[in-house]
């Protein structure tokens, strides 16, 4: 942890981090309260404060003005490949591999069935138990619904479980729960030996660990635009088609923007070439254009040290529960590698649900997973490491005078 090794920490420490960081600018970027100490980006990301703007613009001007002209004037009828192709440089993706269009779950259910469709033969998703819930769900659908199986095995069997009536591995890169974060070029690499289509959901780790789908040999890939990526309460999502495979990937929700004459109202679905294919209906602009805007802030900075800021910022809050809260009940349940980490911490706490209650309460926004994790997200571009400090001395008042106790946290209500 660059700058803090040697001597107690001290908010004054974090301070002077803070007043040296490459990227403390980035923070009067985003429209962040002054009164709370925001770490749930990991669920949704602070909004951009470009845009606003750029909503504004396409309101008053695009639209208020161009009207139905904007489609073509103002480039909204290209924005999926426009944005897919910019993404596509956050994932490691060369040009034309990105779509931009509905949601994660939509996007899954779309190359799920064309992995399958494939691999003749082969009628078997493999994935983990701890993947993300819903893309269990959405597997579970497709496999009732193509005469396959759904195969659900512990993260330590995944290698084993591979043989030869497997169609597609299906894995979430960094877990929602921990942020453990599997070693995709591996694991690619493993399924690829067994003639399986690697399937990777990134909607936890775009914009916030380094991505290289390209150099890893990814086959296909999903991911949502509003969690790390800031770019809007449930902002579009994304699909990623290697170019290799983007002719036999064969999207199952054939609509009239994935077809080769879009405009051509033909009586007869002929599929676009290549990734546009998995275009299905028309994209929403005005959530489109606050999600491009921060794309283009995040493909104007320097990934490498976003990673850097963001390891030294889970490592500070892991090093401050192990100093600051020894013998209260938390337990660190992200990696203590940052190496293994995503950019998030978890900690488990008997009264995990209550305490953060009580601590959202108080000004330090997270958010609880069940069934006793409490999630830390970490966006480097605005979290600062007082705000880690902060976060921590608030959870040791919290536990200390056991503020969680109030009855009003015994109510279950909404927790993001």
């Amino acid at each position: 942890m660059t700058g803090l090794a040697g001597g107690p920490l001290t908010r004054e420490r974090c301070a002077a981090l803070d007043a040296t960081d490459p990227l403390a600018s980035l923070r009067d970027r985003f429209q962040v309260p002054d009164d709370v100490v925001y770490l749930d980006g990991n669920s949704l990301g602070a909004p951009p404060r470009a845009a606003a703007d750029t909503v504004r613009h396409l309101l008053d001007e695009e639209w208020g003005r161009g009207l139905i002209r904007s489609w073509n004037e103002a480039g909204w009828i290209d924005a999926p490949r426009r944005i897919g192709d910019k993404l596509g440089r956050l994932i490691g993706a060369a040009p034309g591999q990105v779509v931009v269009s509905d949601s994660t779950s939509v996007n899954l259910f779309k190359l799920l069935t064309a992995a399958l469709r494939a691999r003749p033969g082969r009628r078997v998703i493999l994935s983990e138990r701890d993947n993300f819930p819903t893309d269990l769900y959405v597997a579970e659908g497709v496999a009732r619904g193509m005469d396959a199986v759904l195969r659900i095995v512990d993260r330590g069997e995944l290698e084993g479980a591979i043989d030869e009536s497997v169609a597609v591995l299906m894995l979430t890169h960094v877990d929602y729960r921990t942020g453990f974060m599997h070693d995709m070029g591996s694991l690619t690499e493993v399924a690829h030996a067994g003639g399986v289509v690697a399937l990777w959901d990134l909607s936890h780790s775009v914009a916030a660990v380094p991505l290289a789908v390209d150099e890893w040999g990814v086959d296909l890939a999903v991911g949502c635009g509003y969690k790390h990526l800031c770019g809007g309460p449930g902002a579009p999502a994304h699909l990623y088609v290697a170019s290799r495979l983007q002719e036999e990937m064969r999207s199952s929700i054939q609509g009239w923007m994935g077809h080769a004459d879009t405009f051509g109202f033909e009586a007869e679905y002929r599929p676009a070439p290549g990734v546009l294919r998995h275009l299905c209906g028309t994209p929403p602009m005005l959530a489109m254009a606050a999600l491009e805007a921060a794309v283009d802030l995040f493909g104007s900075i320097d990934t490498a040290e976003v990673r850097r800021k963001s390891v030294a910022l889970g490592d500070l809050l892991i090093r401050l529960v192990d100093e600051r809260l020894a013998g209260r009940g938390l337990v660190v349940a992200s990696p203590r590698d940052g190496a293994c980490r995503g950019s998030q911490v978890s900690l488990s706490h008997p009264q995990g649900y209550r305490v953060m209650r009580a601590l959202i309460d108080r000004g330090v926004i997270g958010d609880f997973r069940p069934p006793d994790l409490m999630r830390f997200g970490l966006v480097p571009l605005y979290v600062r490491h007082v705000d880690i400090w902060d976060a921590v001395e608030v959870l040791r008042e919290v536990i200390d005078g056991e503020l969680w106790r109030d009855l009003a946290y015994a109510v279950r209500a909404t927790v993001t």
